[in-house]
């Protein structure tokens, strides 16, 4: 899987309509030549702590992925509630010149709120692809509050990576579409799992990352 570990090697404040946004690098090791970024934007019940935000930052960038971990005006500025999804996006519109600077292709991506920001964004801003991570399909226990047209209409490549208990949308829930969808049995919201499941949260994570890793690597 990687070193889902790994150090932050730089650190970017970047002024939004929505206040001051801060991005964390996550880069290759010197001698890896970077084909795309990954830009990871968090949820709102978190930040870019999050485990399969930092596994991902952790193991793709030797592969050839700058990870971008972005964190939100609102959490930048320590306030405990995300604002509406129409200021999400606002921040995220802001701070994508910085994200694309680079040069290189970005493909944009999140978890739970920051996955529908992606998905909402991502064709206007020129994204390659769309990543969603735990994608809040409906409210806990309120399927008929679907957000699927957010997810359907990305108008890009898109991949759900989806806990097999995630009370926001379990995967036999999700609609046919164009979308790929990577399944992480016994995984809730946060694709945490229970202490009983026969598999560990390492083994988890790797699924994680490898489902991603195969699907960037498709793109290229």
């Amino acid at each position: 899987m990687g070193d889902v570990t790994g150090e932050a090697t730089r650190y970017e404040t970047v002024p939004t309509d929505a206040g001051e946004a801060r991005i964390v690098w996550y880069e290759g090791p010197e001698g890896t030549d970077p084909w795309a970024v990954l830009a990871l934007g968090h949820g709102a019940g978190g930040g870019v702590e999050a485990r399969d935000l930092r596994a991902l930052a952790g193991a793709l960038p030797a592969r050839g992925v700058t990870v971008a971990l972005v964190e939100q005006p609102w959490r930048v500025a320590g306030r405990k509630v995300a604002p509406a999804p129409k200021t999400l996006d606002t921040a995220w519109r802001g701070l994508w010149p910085a994200l694309a600077k680079p040069g290189l292709p970005v493909v944009a991506g999140g978890r739970s709120a920051g996955a529908r920001v992606a998905c909402r964004t991502g064709r206007d801003l020129g994204a390659l692809a769309v990543l969603a991570l735990s994608f809040p399909l409906h409210p806990p226990g309120r399927p008929e509050r679907s957000r699927a047209a957010e997810l359907l209409g990305t108008g890009l490549p898109t991949l759900v990576v989806q806990g097999g208990n995630d009370p926001f949308g379990r995967p036999e829930e999700y609609p046919d579409g164009p979308h790929r969808l990577v399944v992480v049995p016994y995984g809730d919201h946060g694709l945490a799992l229970p202490r009983r499941a026969p598999l560990g949260q390492d083994e988890a994570l790797a699924l994680l990352v490898d489902g991603v890793a195969e699907w960037l690597d498709a793109l290229r």
